[in-house]
């Protein structure tokens, strides 16, 4: 239906005669002259129709946006003064002689470039707001990200090997999506939340270096980084450790960023300790843009009058953190008040902190309505160990370790962002020495940090029985930027050790074998070392584009309260269809327009 592409017409495109399709993009009337800006996937290119073709002048005048044109003509330099230096194709025009509506459009519910246009309304006629210059390129720019990792992997010898979508429910942290079987009644498929178990069989079945583009489905509250359906690079590989999977895929990161923005990110990664970067940042996926950081005053505050201090500086999982602001002094009495509001979200009981004048000065040049209860020598040593310069600001939390992490942590990216401390560019680090498992705030008992199936260090094994916190994992995770793309770790091969951290985490035998038994059977047929990880593409993809939210780099995403506002869905479902499922439904679900 065409010869040339819209974007792609130049200078030495002159004087050819060409057919194009497109949308109109934008049509202009200036004075019995009419300008289209025609668009295909490629660009935009102007088009000129004149008078002196009175049928087709008369079908021009009948176009509005985003009609569907073929146009063919003759390209020409457009005349002097009149070039748009904002368009690839800015130099030249085509003079259209044969015009062609293959389709017209209704008006628009919005403009397409609108910056104003709400994200219901966006979602609601996804089809045209994928039509935008900004989403065309988000998805083309996945389109590249995806060819470039399949390219580096399989360039490596790793196999694109696909597994099921549907299979059982197994206990993986969040829930699942359940889908009812029509020949089984009262038995259900589960969506995968990963296909963790089944990259491990494929290890078991000796392929040795597998991956796969994976859709995955967590049913969980969601936020900007979290969708029912998700997209995530996995890989897994045999006869590998810890090392050799962190070399390979920080490789690939490294190659991703240069293929496809030109960045040269660090070569190595730096690596990182989780006991150092709750220590110093507060969480375990620091931003590394930001220079600020915590430091550990407990052992100065024991003997103090502040019990504020004093009590948790006393109490074994608690912790006393200073948070260095340089130049903070100049914050006003309104913006600390706003700060200790917003660390009060993540449990903190307020937010203390002195103001530094004079750091020579001692008592005398700090300001505080906590320095009553300090002595002169720990505000000497307070000093010395937090280093701070005059005109900088401490703030402090006290309370259990959680507490002053989460707060003090995401105070440390607040006042980062607020106050134009982040620096450009790139951060990745490498997170290691995880805790295999931790304490569930509410119930106490003890949970995978990561998944069940993540191998303890060889030489931590013989504390799984007495000191499971003691036990380190061979986990890691990949941080960008302060957020984490992917993690993975070195999987348990052997069977009984397996079964020993299931008995660790509380999972009774019967359930083992019940949601595990196929995964314990195909280790005892001579499993080999693996490890493997997984990237979160849907993110990847969007802090390469700029966006904020993982929903301006796919196709159809669904809304923070899981609907899909185009298709209606989720939807009720005729009282035939669920009597053949064996399913009676006591109420019916709300309107997807309200839910949206």
């Amino acid at each position: 239906m065409r010869t040339h592409l819209c974007g792609e017409l130049d200078r030495s495109s002159i004087d050819a005669d060409v057919r194009l399709c497109g949308w109109v993009q934008r049509r202009r009337d200036h004075g019995g002259v009419i300008f289209v800006d025609l668009r295909d996937r490629t660009g935009r290119v102007q088009v000129v129709l004149d008078p002196d073709r009175p049928e087709q002048f008369r079908v021009a005048e009948s176009l509005r946006n985003e009609y569907v044109l073929s146009i063919a003509g003759r390209v020409r330099l457009r005349p002097e003064g009149t070039e748009n230096p904002d368009m690839p194709t800015g130099e030249i025009e085509v003079l259209g002689h044969e015009i062609e509506v293959l389709n017209p459009s209704d008006p628009l519910p919005f403009q397409l470039e609108e910056d104003d246009i709400t994200e219901a309304v966006r979602l609601r006629y996804r089809y045209l707001d994928l039509r935008s210059e900004r989403m065309q390129s988000n998805l083309r720019l996945r389109h590249r990200v995806v060819s470039a990792l399949r390219s580096y992997l399989e360039a490596r010898d790793f196999v694109d090997l696909e597994t099921p979508i549907l299979t059982r429910s197994t206990p993986e942290g969040a829930r699942d999506y359940l889908v009812p079987s029509r020949v089984y009644h009262g038995c259900f498929f589960a969506l995968p939340q990963s296909p963790q178990i089944f990259k491990q069989l494929l290890m078991v079945s000796g392929f040795e270096r597998y991956y796969q583009i994976a859709r995955c489905f967590r049913d969980e509250d969601l936020r900007a980084d979290r969708q029912p359906e998700f997209t995530q690079l996995d890989i897994e590989a045999s006869f590998v450790d810890e090392d050799e999977v962190m070399d390979t895929t920080e490789g690939m990161v490294r190659a991703l960023f240069h293929q496809v923005l030109d960045v040269e990110l660090p070569d190595p990664f730096t690596r990182m300790s989780f006991s150092e970067a709750l220590a110093r940042y507060g969480t375990d996926r620091p931003d590394l843009r930001i220079p600020f950081e915590l430091v550990e005053v407990a052992d100065l505050m024991r003997d103090v009058e502040f019990k504020v201090f004093a009590g948790p500086a006393n109490t074994a999982g608690s912790r006393v953190a200073a948070l260095r602001l340089p130049g903070g002094s100049q914050l006003t009495r309104q913006q600390i008040d706003g700060y200790t509001d917003y660390v009060r979200q993540f449990g903190a009981g307020g937010l203390a902190y002195i103001k530094v004048n004079i750091a020579a000065a001692g008592r005398d040049g700090l300001q505080s309505p906590i320095l009553k209860f300090l002595p002169d020598a720990v505000i000497a040593a307070l000093v010395q160990r937090t280093e701070v310069s005059d005109g900088d600001l401490l703030f402090f939390g006290a309370d259990t370790e959680p507490v002053v992490n989460d707060a003090l942590g995401a105070l440390r990216v607040r006042l980062g962002h607020d106050l134009g401390q982040v620096e450009d560019g790139w951060q990745p680090l490498w997170m290691v020495d995880f805790p295999l498992v931790e304490r569930d705030r509410e119930s106490g008992r003890w949970q995978s940090t990561h998944h069940p199936f993540t191998a303890p260090r060889d030489e931590d094994v013989e504390l799984l029985e007495h000191d499971p916190g003691a036990v380190r994992a061979r986990a890691y995770d990949m941080v960008l930027n302060g957020t984490e793309i992917g993690g993975g770790s070195i999987r348990i091969h052997r069977p009984e050790l397996q079964e020993s951290v299931f008995q660790m985490l509380g999972i009774e035998r019967d359930e083992v074998k019940r949601k595990f038994g196929f995964l314990l059977e195909a280790l005892r047929y001579g499993a080999p070392p693996h490890g493997g990880i997984a990237f979160g593409l849907d993110r990847i993809v969007s802090m390469m584009a700029g966006e904020d939210s993982i929903r301006e780099v796919i196709a159809f995403p669904k809304t923070q309260k899981s609907a899909c506002l185009m298709t209606e869905a989720p939807s009720s479902i005729e009282h035939d269809q669920l009597r053949e499922l064996g399913i009676r439904v006591r109420s019916t679900a709300g309107a997807v327009e309200r839910a949206g």
